[in-house]
C-alpha cells in the first residue's frame, strides 16, 4: 500500500490505494507535450480560557493562596467549610492548597490520558525506529547508505506478524511529509525481475500546463528519479530529486517489502511522490503485457518509444483522469 502525508496543510492524504493497488490523484490531460523543470508553485488567536465556575480562577490573585479562591463565584457559599477546615485541620488545607496550584500550572487541554498515550507512542516509537541514527547525507540532502536497520529495529519486529509490522511501519510514517508503501512480497519479485532487465523508464507527472517527464533509475533496490530536463542538460550526473527505497529484508520471513522515501522538497511535493510511486506499480507490477511492454521498449527499443505512449497509458489506466488541470485532490 503506497501512501502519504500531505505536505503544508499537515493532514494526511490517505493510503493511495486499497491493498497495495492503484489510486494516485493525477491531473488529466492538459497540453499533451513534455515540459521542463518546473519549480513548485495569521495563525488565529486563541481566545483567552474563561475563569472556571468550580475551578482556580485565573485572575492576578489566583497564585496567592485562599485569596485566588475568594474569585470563584462559588466562594461564599463554601467560605464557612474552607475556614473550618483551616482551624481544624491546616495540613490537610495547605496539602489542598498546593494541589490546586498544581492543577492550575497544568495548560488548558491537558488530560493525563492524552499524556499517558503520548507517551506510550513516544516509547513505542523509540523501541521499533532507529530514528536514522548514525545516518549520513549525501549531496541534495539525501541519506546515504540508507538501510532498514538504521530506520527500524529489525531485531524487535521479528517477533511481530506481518500485520503487526504493517501497522508498526504505516503509523510511524503517517505523521512524516514523505511517502511509504508495505508491498506483498510476490509484487515485489516481479517488479524486482523486471527491473533487472529493464533497469530505467520514463515517468509523466501531471501538471497544470501538460506533463513534466522524470526518469526513474535502478540502483540496486533504491529507485532514484530526476527531470528530464536535468538528464539532457547534466547527463549521469544528473542530480536524484526523489529516492524510493525497498527493503527486502523481512521478504522470506513475513512477506513483505517495506518502502520509504526522501525527495528534494525545492522540486517536488509529497503529492508529486506519490503519483511516481504509483506509477511504479502500474508499469512494472502489471499483468498487462502492452503497458510493460512500453518499458522494454524504452530500455531496448529506444528508437521506437513515444513518450505519448506513456500519457496514453496513464489516462487508459485512470490515472491521468484523477486530476482536473489546476486540481490537487487525493483519492484513498
Amino acid at each position: 500500500r503506497v501512501a502519504g502525508r500531505a505536505e503544508g496543510s499537515g493532514a494526511m492524504a490517505g493510503p493511495l490505494c486499497q491493498g497495495w493497488g492503484l489510486g494516485a490523484a493525477l491531473r488529466s490531460r492538459a497540453a499533451l507535450r513534455p515540459l521542463g523543470l518546473l519549480a513548485p508553485p495569521a495563525r488565529a488567536m486563541l481566545a483567552p480560557p474563561a475563569r472556571g465556575v468550580l475551578g482556580p480562577g485565573t485572575g492576578p490573585a489566583a497564585g496567592s493562596g485562599e485569596a485566588a479562591l475568594e474569585e470563584n463565584p462559588f466562594y461564599g457559599k463554601y467560605r464557612h467549610k474552607i475556614q473550618e477546615l483551616r482551624r481544624s485541620n491546616p495540613d490537610v488545607f495547605e496539602s489542598r492548597m498546593e494541589k490546586r496550584s498544581e492543577v492550575k500550572k497544568q495548560p488548558v487541554g491537558h488530560s493525563k490520558q492524552g499524556e499517558f498515550i503520548r507517551c506510550m507512542e513516544e516509547k513505542a516509537r523509540q523501541i521499533f525506529f532507529a530514528e536514522g541514527l548514525g545516518s549520513k547525507t549525501s549531496k541534495g540532502g539525501f541519506t546515504k547508505d540508507k538501510t532498514l536497520d538504521s530506520i527500524l529495529n529489525v531485531e524487535m519486529v521479528k517477533e511481530k506478524s506481518a500485520e503487526e509490522i504493517t501497522q508498526i511501519w504505516n503509523q510511524y510514517f503517517s505523521a512524516k511529509d514523505t511517502v511509504y508503501a508495505v508491498i506483498p512480497a510476490d509484487k515485489f519479485d516481479l517488479m524486482w525481475k523486471r527491473a533487472q532487465n529493464c533497469p530505467s523508464f520514463l515517468y509523466a507527472l501531471p501538471r497544470k500546463e501538460g506533463y513534466e517527464f522524470f526518469v526513474g533509475q535502478w540502483s540496486g533496490t533504491e529507485l532514484h528519479f530526476t527531470s528530464l530536463i536535468n538528464v539532457q542538460t547534466q547527463g549521469e550526473t544528473a542530480p536524484s530529486q526523489l529516492i524510493l527505497y525497498h527493503y527486502p529484508d523481512l521478504q522470506k520471513e513475513k512477506g513483505i517489502v517495506l518502502m520509504t522515501a526522501e525527495m528534494d522538497s525545492k522540486f517536488l511535493v509529497v503529492h508529486d511522490a506519490q503519483c511516481l510511486a504509483n506509477q511504479v506499480q502500474l508499469f512494472y507490477a502489471t499483468d498487462r503485457s502492452e503497458t510493460y511492454g512500453l518499458v522494454e521498449t524504452f530500455n531496448h527499443r529506444s528508437s521506437e518509444f513515444k513518450y505519448m505512449a506513456v500519457i496514453a497509458e496513464l489516462e487508459q489506466s485512470g490515472l491521468g483522469k484523477e486530476l482536473k488541470p489546476g486540481q490537487a485532490s487525493a483519492k484513498s
